[in-house]
């Protein structure tokens, strides 16, 4: 059974590489579904051991906050912050920074994704309608909202990982990555009003054809907006000062929020990324049939022996950008997590997987939605391009996590 099992969470890791498999049409998340079902059918693992498998509290979180961003989206808060900071008489490395700074502070609370898919389509027609090229201001959202995310645990679904798992205390976390995270941002505004000061002060020549296809505006709903805000912000006080557990509280705030004359339900629940959350029990159930075997702790063991534990913060760091650029940030923190113990080190992995997406375009969910938006409506982001940017802002500010854990220690 050890050889069926690690034949399939090979077979799905690949498929997290290459993002599906060859000859069958099948995404990541269709990959890591028929990755569990494939060892349920097989009895690798029974119903039962899947189900329990299932980190159930982090799923929860996961929902409940894909809930509260459809709120703001739908009462066009995104929108609408995207139109007035794009609005800002500001000269246009000000500028730059001035998008810097909310997309991440945004990320913070509403999820880098989420931020991403709400603010692309209308920061890239913002610029156009003020005259400047847009590509420099894409690059710097996805970026920013990378960085943003990794300042508390429900930044990212990565984070929202780490803190269940770990029982991280949210405050503390969030005291802990400000410092690096706010740097990080500076250091990200620096390394682009640098390498595309010639992009930003060019006029932009006539604009390509554009196509909103498939996207949809929210005109500004100024109580629907506040209702999310207000919830948000309960949550997270209840965060930083409650005793409650985090996903309990935040699904209370997702069924307020639900509870609505206005907005239907169907509308709210349409927004959710599902996908994402399948991604999730996918990979809960191959990783945890591969935890089973006991060769993961046989590698640790061999890997501590060598002198290389992986507790060590410098082994940690590389695992896990090595990891997190390799198979994507979700599925190297869940790799790593069973070896892991210490707070400390959720910590790391936190900042260091969330950090490491900037690097290429794959390696964030965030890079590929402001990618496909900018294609939709006419302006190519290659690989290139967007390595340009995201290699120098990505080891830039890696060097400052690693410099601040150096002073930390």
């Amino acid at each position: 059974m050890t050889e069926i099992v690690v034949t399939v969470f090979v077979l799905v890791y690949v498929g997290m590489i290459l993002g599906g498999l060859p000859l069958l049409q099948l995404d990541r998340t269709g990959v890591a579904l028929l990755g569990a079902i494939a060892l349920i059918g097989l009895g690798a693992v029974s119903l039962d051991e899947a189900a329990a498998s299932v980190d159930l509290p982090t799923l929860i979180l996961l929902f409940s906050f894909m809930v509260v961003s459809a709120q703001m989206r739908l009462g066009g808060f995104y929108d609408a912050v995207t139109r007035r900071l794009a609005a800002l008489r500001l000269a246009p490395p000000l500028l730059l920074g001035a998008l810097i700074a909310v997309a991440g502070g945004l990320s913070a609370v509403f999820s880098n994704d989420v931020v991403c898919l709400a603010m692309a389509p209308v920061l890239l027609d913002a610029c156009r309608g003020r005259g400047l090229a847009p590509r420099p201001y894409l690059l710097a959202l996805a970026c920013a909202a990378n960085l943003g995310s990794a300042a508390t645990l429900i930044g990212n679904p990565q984070n929202m990982l780490i803190g269940e798992a770990l029982k991280l205390p949210f405050a503390a976390y969030l005291r802990a990555a400000a410092v690096p995270v706010a740097l990080g941002l500076v250091a990200a505004w620096l390394v682009m009003v640098a390498l595309d000061r010639r992009q930003l002060t060019e006029p932009l020549a006539a604009p390509p054809s554009a196509s909103g296809d498939g996207e949809e505006t929210y005109p500004f709903d100024r109580w629907q907006s506040l209702k999310g805000l207000a919830v948000a912000l309960a949550v997270i006080a209840a965060f930083l000062f409650g005793p409650w557990p985090r996903a309990v509280v935040a699904l209370t705030g997702a069924g307020i929020l639900l509870t609505s004359r206005r907005l239907h339900s169907r509308r709210m629940l349409g927004l959710v990324d599902w996908e994402l959350l399948v991604l999730f029990i996918g990979l809960f159930v191959v990783n945890h049939a591969l935890q089973r075997t006991g060769l993961p702790a046989r590698a640790l063991a061999d890997l501590a022996a060598a002198g290389l534990p992986l507790q060590h913060p410098a082994t940690l760091f590389g695992t896990t950008f090595v990891l997190s650029n390799l198979v994507s940030n979700v599925p190297a923190v869940m790799l790593l997590l069973p070896g892991l113990a210490q707070p400390q080190a959720g910590l790391l992995i936190a900042l260091v997987s969330t950090l490491a997406g900037n690097l290429f375009i794959v390696g964030s969910v965030a890079n590929i939605i402001v990618v496909d938006a900018a294609a939709r409506r006419g302006v190519a982001i290659g690989w290139r391009e967007h390595a340009r940017i995201g290699v120098p802002v990505t080891l830039a500010t890696l060097a400052i996590v690693a410099a601040w854990w150096a002073l930390r220690a």
